[in-house]
């Protein structure tokens, strides 16, 4: 073998690094969307367990309640982290902190709607069986949408708008 012709034991650290740095952090978006499409799968389970061949009754009970509730939950972490590493090393603004605290606000929401049954607020308050109506349904599908904003408001637009050179 012959040695190597840079007189330099570390060749790199005399060299220009010509890579551009990126805004964001690869590994933690792909950290948090493998979170989120965990949180998906789960949700999944406990909305639409038939698509998995787990159907075992014609009603929404209290165990896919809670499955799609803990799915939710993923979706929104993974989320929250996905969306934080657009942010890098910079702090992050006061629309992010609003947004931050509606993902927290849309998830007790849905919880809350969700299980609502379960807490007596329901239309079949315990000791009957819980049962996922109507009601309940647009409870979640609110929570839902709260939680769509707030993800929505967490991105920093100021970034792209820097990025393709749009004017202030």
């Amino acid at each position: 073998m012959n040695p190597p012709t840079d007189p330099a034991p570390f060749p790199l650290q005399n060299r220009q690094d010509t890579t551009p740095t990126r805004p964001y952090s690869r590994r933690r978006i792909r950290w948090g969307l493998s979170i989120t499409l965990f949180g998906f799968l789960v949700f999944l389970i406990g909305a639409r367990p038939g698509l998995f061949g787990l159907d075992r009754s014609p009603v929404i009970g209290f165990v896919q309640i809670a499955t799609f509730l803990v799915g939710l939950a993923f979706i929104c972490i993974g989320g929250y982290i996905s969306m934080m590493a657009l942010w890098k090393n910079e702090e992050p603004s006061i629309a992010a902190d609003i947004g931050l605290r509606l993902v927290a606000t849309g998830y007790v929401i849905a919880v809350f709607t969700g299980m609502a049954d379960v807490f007596g607020l329901g239309s079949h308050p315990l000791p009957g069986v819980p049962y996922f109506g109507a009601w309940q349904a647009r409870g979640v599908e609110f929570g839902q949408a709260i939680i769509a904003i707030g993800l929505l408001m967490l991105i920093p637009y100021h970034k792209f708008k820097r990025n393709l050179h749009l004017p202030d």
